[in-house]
């Protein structure tokens, strides 16, 4: 299955257009795990095995694991997911952005040493920092283009020149991604859920693309006005899919011996919420 055939899937089996971002910060582990990076594989087969059904996907963020020298327990947490949820997508969270010999090996490192299905990469070097991840037949992309930190104003939102009518760099992206750069057919774009209004641009110009949406919880988005801006229906049927992302206010639901009830009872909540948003 190709990546977009495994998240459409996931997407109807689980009921759910909620993506669970897997940000391990061994400070904020409850008491039993606190502190404790040797412990970031079992915190987080915890959560996912409490939410495998729940989910359209699991994004761990590779950052956390790195500066831990945890890598090793990412490539075991993969593994866990493969047996606890093999019908649930990785992406991997890298945003990577590089050429060339370099580019190749990110794809190696996402693909093949840490398995997963999809990444998170940066456009900003152009169509050659994306093409090497295209090449891995099925494998899905995820360009930064609307981000959800206030600083993506500082590029996102310039125009491309000072000639009126032309588009914002953002609205670029999305038109590149929609168009001739999606070669393998399994690109998507990263936009915030903070900015409502920015998801419905996208969506205008990237009508068929999945939408990985972060900033659901802790952030602050607001998880109806998400859905109505990214989903597309046709009938019952998905023809704009989008994945919605939460972490901490998942992962950190509980401080206690009961984080991964916790964890469960705050996916379920979120879940229900995107659900009701989008028959509603």
């Amino acid at each position: 299955m190709t990546f977009i055939d495994q998240l459409q899937a996931a997407t109807r089996d689980n009921a759910s257009l909620l993506c669970v971002g897997l940000d391990p910060d061994p400070a904020k582990f409850p008491a039993h795990l606190k502190n404790d990076a040797s412990r970031i594989h079992d915190f987080c087969a915890a959560i996912v095995d409490a939410t495998a059904d729940l989910v359209c996907a699991f994004k761990p963020q590779i950052a956390y694991f790195a500066a831990h020298r945890a890598e090793d327990q990412l490539e075991r947490l993969v593994a866990h997911m493969r047996r606890a949820a093999p019908g649930v997508p990785v992406i991997l969270d890298a945003k990577r952005g590089d050429i060339g010999a370099t580019a190749e090996q990110y794809a190696i490192e996402a693909f093949e040493r840490f398995g997963a299905d999809a990444v998170t990469l940066s456009p900003f070097m152009g169509f050659d920092s994306v093409e090497p991840y295209l090449r891995r037949h099925g494998k899905g992309a995820f360009l930064l283009c609307r981000t959800s930190n206030p600083g993506g104003d500082d590029l996102q939102a310039q125009r491309l020149s000072s000639v009126a009518g032309q588009p914002l760099l953002y609205e670029h992206v999305a038109r590149l991604a929609q168009g001739p750069w999606n070669l393998n057919g399994q690109l998507g774009l990263v936009v915030g859920a903070t900015y409502p209004a920015e998801i419905a641009r996208v969506r205008e110009l990237a009508p068929t693309l999945p939408l990985l949406i972060p900033g659901v919880g802790a952030q602050g988005g607001d998880a109806t006005a998400t859905v109505r801006a990214g989903l597309r229906l046709q009938g019952d049927a998905i023809t704009g899919p989008i994945v919605v992302n939460s972490s901490r206010a998942i992962l950190y639901a509980s401080a206690g011996d009961d984080f991964a009830a916790a964890a469960r009872q705050a996916a379920l909540k979120t879940r229900d919420q995107l659900h009701a948003a989008r028959i509603g």
